[in-house]
Order: C-alpha cells, then sequence, then structure tokens
C-alpha cells in the first residue's frame, strides 16, 4: 500500500485535487470519495445535459473546443506536426464525445513497453477491468446495422467471417426511447433511458442513453461529497514546504470562459488527469519552474494505436442508411495486430466532409498532391458528388484501422506553437497505412464509394488519433518513466497521473476501459484516510 503522511490535513482545503474529470479523474473522484477524502476536480469545460448538445456537427458553437473563437463546445481538435488529436473537454471528458467501445486489449499490450517488468498486468488488472465493465454499464450491441453489415460482407470477402464481431459498449439499451429508474447502482444512480440507435453518440447523446462519466463515477461522487469546478484550467502546481511535495501543493487555476479570473486552492495531493494533451505540456511547463524534480521522461514515449481514419460515401441511388446504429457497433479483427472498425455520425452530421480529400496512397507527398489532383481531371463529377452529396451521414461510414505496430514520438514545448513533436522510435506514425487503404478500397466496392481522408493526412502523411497515449508513462525509476507501478509521480509525495498519458504500451484497440482498469488498480493502493 502506499503509505500517505499521517500529519494533520485539516489546514488545507481539501485532501486531493483531481485536475481533469475523464476517465481516470471520474474513477479517482469515486474511489477517493469512497475512502473518507475530500476531494476537488477541476476541469476546463462546461457541464453539458442532453439538451445542450447539438443536433449536428454543424452546430460548431455546441460542438467545438475553441476558446480563442467563442466556441465552447466539447470535442477538441489539435493540430501537431506528427498528429492530429481529437480528444474531449467537458465535465466527463472524453466519454462525452468517445464512440463508447470498451475492449479489452490482448496480450501483448500487457507485456511491452515500460510498465512491462514491473507486474503481471494482464492478471493484476483482470479484475479491475470486470469493476470497470460494471460501472461502464458494458453491455453488447444487440442489433447491428447498415455500416456494420457491410463490414460482416468485407469480413466475409477475404475470409475472416469468424473475426468479425458486436462490441461491447457504454451503452444502456432498454426499451428505445422509455426511460428507467437507475439499472445499474441499485437506485443510487440517475434515471436512465433506452438507445434508440441515432448514430450520434460521438456528437453527445441528447436521450440519456449512453453511460458517460456525469453518470456514474462522476454522479456517486457527488453524492459522497466530491466538489466539481467546471469552466476552470489549472496553470501551476507549487509544492508547499518540503521540497517532495509531503506537506501539500498550492493549486493555481484560472477561468476558461471569460474572463480570466484566477483563484488557487490547496491540498494534500493532486491527481493529473487532463489526458495528454493536457497532462503533459502542464508537467513540461511545471518541470521549467515550480516542479523541477519531474523526470526527464515527461513528455516521451507518446503513442497512437498506429491508426488511419478513412470516409467511404456510398454512390448508390438509393443508399442504404449508413448513419443508423451505435457510433460503434461491430469490429473485425484483420489479423493478430490489427482491428477494423466502422465508425458514424448521426443525421445531418456533415462537418467532416469540408476536411477531407480522396485517399492517395504513395510514400512521396509531392505525388500524394498530384494524384489527387489527377483523380479530380479523371473523375470530378463523381468526386464532387461524394463531397456535396445530400444526406452526407446517411451515406458515410468512417473507417477505423488501428494496429499494435509500436512506435513512439516525444512532446515538447514549442517555440512558435504551443506543443511540437519529434520522432522518437521506430517509424513515424504515418496516416497513409497499405493494409488500411486496401481494405478501404474493398469496403468502396461494397457500398459504391471512394475512400477520402482528412486532408492533413493525405497532403502530409500524419494520422489523425483519438488515441493519443503516454508521455507520463510508468518506468522501474525515474529514468525510464514518470510514474511507477502505482501511478505515483517519481519525485513527489501524493501525486499521480491517471489519464491516458500514464499508458505504456501499445493497447491497439480504443483505450478508455484500460484507462479506467490502471485507475481502478492506483486508486485500491491508496489507503483510506485516517479517522
Amino acid at each position: 500500500m502506499i503509505k500517505l503522511i499521517k500529519e494533520e490535513m485539516s489546514q488545507l482545503d481539501f485532501d486531493y485535487v483531481i485536475i481533469g474529470s475523464g476517465f481516470g479523474g471520474s474513477v479517482s473522484a469515486l474511489r477517493l470519495s469512497e475512502k473518507g477524502y475530500k476531494v476537488l476536480v477541476i476541469e476546463k469545460g462546461k457541464w453539458f445535459i442532453g439538451k445542450d448538445f447539438p443536433k449536428t456537427n454543424w452546430n460548431l458553437k455546441k460542438w467545438l473546443w475553441q476558446p480563442n473563437m467563442n466556441l465552447f463546445g466539447f470535442f477538441k481538435m489539435t493540430f501537431l506536426n506528427h498528429v492530429t488529436v481529437l480528444s474531449g473537454v467537458g465535465v466527463g471528458g472524453g466519454s462525452l464525445t468517445y464512440a463508447n467501445t470498451l475492449p479489452i486489449p490482448k496480450t501483448n499490450f500487457f507485456t511491452s513497453g515500460s510498465w512491462a517488468t514491473l507486474n503481471n498486468w494482464e492478471e493484476a488488472l483482470k479484475p479491475h477491468y470486470e469493476t470497470a465493465y460494471k460501472m461502464l454499464g458494458a453491455a453488447t450491441n444487440p442489433k447491428l446495422h447498415a455500416a456494420d453489415l457491410a463490414i460482416k460482407d468485407l469480413a466475409e470477402s477475404i475470409g475472416k467471417s469468424a473475426h468479425f464481431e458486436a462490441v461491447k459498449v457504454a451503452v444502456y439499451f432498454g426499451e428505445a426511447g422509455r426511460t428507467v429508474e437507475d439499472p445499474y447502482f441499485e437506485g443510487k444512480g440517475p434515471d436512465r433511458t433506452g438507445c434508440t440507435h441515432c448514430g450520434a453518440c460521438m456528437t453527445g447523446c441528447r436521450y440519456n442513453a449512453k453511460n458517460t462519466l456525469d453518470k456514474n463515477y462522476l454522479y456517486l461522487a457527488q453524492q459522497l461529497g466530491a466538489e466539481i469546478l467546471a469552466e476552470k484550467e489549472v496553470h501551476n502546481v507549487v509544492v508547499l514546504g518540503v521540497e517532495d511535495g509531503s506537506d501539500g501543493y498550492k493549486i493555481e487555476y484560472k477561468s476558461s470562459i471569460g474572463k480570466k479570473e484566477m483563484a488557487s486552492v490547496t491540498a494534500k495531493g493532486v491527481i493529473f488527469s487532463g489526458g495528454v494533451v493536457g497532462t503533459v505540456p502542464l508537467f513540461l511547463k511545471l518541470k521549467k519552474k515550480s516542479l523541477p524534480n519531474l523526470s526527464e521522461m515527461v513528455g516521451c514515449a507518446i503513442r497512437t494505436n498506429n491508426e488511419s481514419l478513412m470516409l467511404v460515401t456510398s454512390m448508390d441511388k438509393n443508399p442504404k442508411d449508413y448513419s443508423k446504429g451505435l457510433a460503434i457497433g461491430s469490429i473485425l479483427h484483420t489479423d493478430d495486430n490489427s482491428h477494423l472498425e466502422p465508425v458514424r455520425y448521426g443525421e445531418g452530421s456533415a462537418f467532416f466532409r469540408t476536411l477531407t480529400i480522396p485517399v492517395i496512397f504513395n510514400k512521396y507527398a509531392v505525388l500524394r498532391f498530384l494524384g489527387v489532383l489527377l483523380l479530380f481531371v479523371k473523375f470530378p463529377l463523381k468526386l464532387l458528388k461524394t463531397i456535396f452529396t445530400k444526406n452526407y451521414a446517411k451515406r458515410t461510414s468512417v473507417l477505423l484501422f488501428m494496429q499494435t505496430v509500436d512506435s513512439t514520438i516525444r512532446l515538447k514545448l514549442g517555440k512558435f506553437t504551443k506543443m511540437k513533436t519529434v520522432s522518437e522510435m521506430g517509424a513515424t506514425p504515418s496516416g497513409i497505412i497499405p493494409e488500411a487503404f486496401d481494405l478501404s478500397k474493398k469496403y468502396g466496392k461494397i457500398v459504391n464509394g471512394i475512400p477520402f481522408g482528412n486532408f492533413v493526412d493525405v497532403l502530409l502523411g500524419t494520422p489523425t488519433t483519438a488515441h493519443i497515449l503516454g508521455g507520463a508513462v510508468m518506468g522501474e525509476d525515474r529514468s525510464k518513466g514518470v510514474i511507477d507501478k502505482n501511478n505515483q509521480v517519481f519525485g513527489y509525495r501524493n501525486m499521480f497521473v491517471c489519464d491516458g498519458s500514464m499508458i505504456s504500451a501499445n493497447p491497439g484497440v480504443n483505450p478508455s476501459l484500460s484507462i479506467t482498469a490502471i485507475t481502478e488498480y492506483a486508486m485500491s493502493k491508496i489507503e483510506a484516510k485516517p479517522s
């Protein structure tokens, strides 16, 4: 067990301040509250309820988080030189906009990376994955729709029928549209409403069916006294007294919306849960001034799931409705290291077509650019029809391809930009993956469409990812990692990292469940507050 310093905490405002309310922050809030600690969660985004979510992603004011443009939604895009990162902002973090899927990674995840020798992770985390399933209301998707069935046809065409399956998701199904009393926590949780399979999970569930973190971990934590402070962004953490933080910390924050009012609180412990694009740049900043003992490994070993995102729009005269279903309802395991998932947005959500161009597979950017021009010369009507077609979301499937192939980049503070990345280990992440391109063409033949990709992916070759991981990884000591096997930061007492930046190997699948389970494990190592 991690032994907390047994001294009087009453002079401090809180026992723990948690920075961020995503999967790691929410789990921490509940488990620490259960152990008797006084907890504050600070979240830079807004509170959202069903009516706050946009009907489509054309409503940028409600959907996108871009404060300098007065956009205060919950979906954030961060453009870096090696990768474009998609993430969530708001009370509930990434759960507000993620695709609900809850896969457990294969064995290689638990036996590779900087954490591999620190524990028998597959065995140690098994009970915590089960707890995470229960808390997130995991259920197998009961109904396949057009995009899922097209992937099923693809699986059959490549001899992989046995490797296609419906996914486990954090969704309450019940009876579509019918509201019932809390079905998960013996009446202690909020009412829930049966899923309507509208496909709009990633633009925010307006029907109370998606099991976002504000409906489980955070909801229950609040019942135990945890406080949540929204629309505030932490910009500094200062050690009080002893250099290693044994006497506590002052957490300084400012308003993230409106007038930049400054304030601070004190706490015995701090948990960083702002995700890779939140925690890592904050750590890099703090290492230069108030937390100099942080490991030199801050910002290192950042991974994606080696993924590729492609969009295929059906040009059939009477197409099937590819917007119906769950954001992700099925998965095809194309080989031991690779997966393909059909992703959808709800009817009317066609914003992403403004960022896409046809996919051309070539090593050289100039040839990819010329290839795109050539396609527009050869097939101008078909391509323009694809881009400007009516009912774009109903006609379009997003194909998410992921691999466990490992490579890493390093995140640094930029001189001219807030953040920059440099290549670190293995091949530089690429948005043009041959296997993904081949599968997208085969899928295109099934639905009568041409593969498109994000223009940054195609022209610059950099991938778009919703699964940025690492930057504050586990290690045997501070020379090999930022945190130890119990998520405690090397060099500081009662300071932890519980978010995607702690992930120390490539899971190859959607990581939300793993972040939840690892945080459950870390919180289980903290003793209850002395009475």
